[in-house]
């Protein structure tokens, strides 16, 4: 009989999905077939999987520690946050349209059928199936028609150890308190709690532990470290992405739009010891020394030009671009750089159109029809082969499209302009590839560090998985599992 496990976080941001993808490789290391799976998902940051749809970028990375192609079932319910009120739902791998977040609280119980299909099958083959939570079940004002924690845990019949995050302060009010509020049928899902991103000497927290233990009368499985090498693995969240690298060498600037999305194509850019990437937060302005400025994808093209336009960002670009600066936009950055932006049907937003940022020599309409391919590709200047991804809406045409940015099965793809310092391509993963990576860093006179990413992922995963059987109690954990 399969078993599986959820783990459930007394807040958002406590480490949820870096703990499930640890326990996902350390139950491999076993020698399980394990599978990850997380039943509803909030995040811009998404991957096109094995079969053709997408989940969350957690997922993905989840998938890879269990050794697995990333699917669909892992990850049926995803919600992309278009809005401050609206999100695109995203049902195993396809889009069902935006629904403002009333529609989505009316209609959430009807997705509890397709994330228990999804469940079984994923179920149906493997040893053991690692579950992740959403937010907090603390939140009972949203438990009718709950589907991301404890409604799930309870329609699935799937135990639960519940996450406490020490570096935010208080672990002990969020794990006893997280007991006092839930209903007792909840409540006894849970089997054991976990205290996670403790920085020092974990048996100063000894006392603390025990309290824990003793109020809620739950064992503890657990304190975790601060895993200093967390940022090698993709984030999946904005909030994680930090504010500046500390090493030098090419300056590389991006913009931290309201709605970013697929910003772990910066990751293997970050890794580069030759390469100084800096995250530029709302308020600032783009630094007036950098060599080139990444425009990355959006979920929102429109919404969050008028967002760059208010930071006065657009003013650095196009300084930047006088001064002799490399700009390359992906995706959302890429329709940006545009002329215009058109939107007839109102597919993110209200209808209309927006100038672009008139450096390149295209413009874009929005079409509901959404392209989801993986693909091979070879880059135009370099003649390097890659492998990457497309996930967008929206069709990019005009006479600076003759200069291609790559090439994909023969076709052109993606635009360079006549000066050649300013590119746009809807490609997501590239810099992934060590080959192109190299030889595209190779041009800013950049040479790559000796360690691939792929091989550093990996790498770290493992030292991830070990940190957790060093501070753990994973024997006792794993039998927590309930068999389905």
């Amino acid at each position: 009989m399969t078993r599986a496990l959820m783990i459930q976080g007394t807040g958002s941001n406590v480490g949820k999905s870096m703990l499930v993808a640890g326990l996902c490789r350390a139950a491999r290391r076993r020698g399980l077939a394990v599978a990850p799976f997380k039943p509803q998902n909030m995040s811009n940051n998404a991957a096109v999987t094995a079969d053709g749809g997408e989940i969350g970028r957690a997922q993905a990375l989840q998938a890879l520690a269990c050794g697995l192609e990333p699917l669909t079932d892992m990850n049926p319910v995803l919600l992309k946050p278009e809005t401050d009120t609206g999100a695109q739902v995203i049902v195993q791998g396809r889009a069902r349209g935006t629904w403002r977040a009333r529609e989505f609280t009316d209609r959430k119980p009807s997705l509890m059928g397709p994330v228990l299909d999804s469940f079984g099958r994923l179920a149906g083959g493997v040893d053991l199936v690692l579950v992740e939570g959403a937010g907090s079940p603390a939140e009972i004002n949203l438990r009718a028609g709950d589907i991301a924690n404890m409604g799930f845990a309870r329609a699935a019949h799937v135990p639960v150890v519940l996450v406490g995050d020490i570096d935010r302060g208080g672990v002990i009010a969020q794990i006893v308190g997280t007991k006092a509020v839930l209903d007792p049928a909840d409540a006894a899902m849970i089997r054991g709690f976990a205290v996670n991103k403790f920085r020092g000497d974990p048996r100063l927290f000894d006392d603390g532990y025990a309290m824990i233990s003793q109020a809620t009368g739950w064992p503890g499985f657990g304190v975790v470290p601060w895993y200093a090498e967390a940022h090698r693995l993709p984030a999946e969240d904005a909030v994680d992405l930090d504010a500046a690298a500390t090493s030098e060498g090419l300056e590389i600037v991006c913009p931290m739009l309201s709605r970013i999305a697929n910003f772990d194509d910066l990751d293997p850019l970050n890794l580069e010891p030759g390469v100084r990437l800096t995250m530029v937060p709302p308020g600032r302005p783009l630094p007036a020394g950098a060599d080139l400025v990444i425009l990355p994808g959006t979920k929102s093209t429109r919404g969050d030009l008028a967002f760059l336009r208010a930071q006065g960002w657009d003013i650095d670009l196009a300084a930047h671009v006088r001064r002799g600066g490399h700009v390359l936009g992906l995706c959302g950055g890429y329709q940006m750089l545009g002329q215009r932006i058109l939107d007839p049907d109102g597919l993110e937003g209200p209808p209309g159109e927006t100038a672009g940022l008139g450096l390149l020599d295209l413009e874009t309409v929005m079409r509901p029809d959404k392209t989801l391919t993986r693909v091979s590709a070879v880059h135009a200047a370099t003649g390097t082969g890659f492998s990457g991804y497309e996930i967008h809406i929206g069709k990019t045409d005009g006479p600076d499209r003759a200069r291609a940015f790559a090439h994909v099965g023969g076709r052109p793809e993606g635009a360079v302009s006549p000066c050649g310092r300013v590119a746009g391509s809807y490609l997501h993963g590239l810099f992934a590839e060590d080959g192109f990576r190299r030889a595209w860093l190779a041009r800013f006179g950049v040479e790559v560090g000796p360690l691939g990413y792929g091989a550093a992922v990996e790498q770290t995963l493992d030292g991830l998985a070990a940190h957790l059987e060093t501070h753990m109690q994973l024997d006792a954990l794993f039998a927590a599992a309930g068999e389905l």
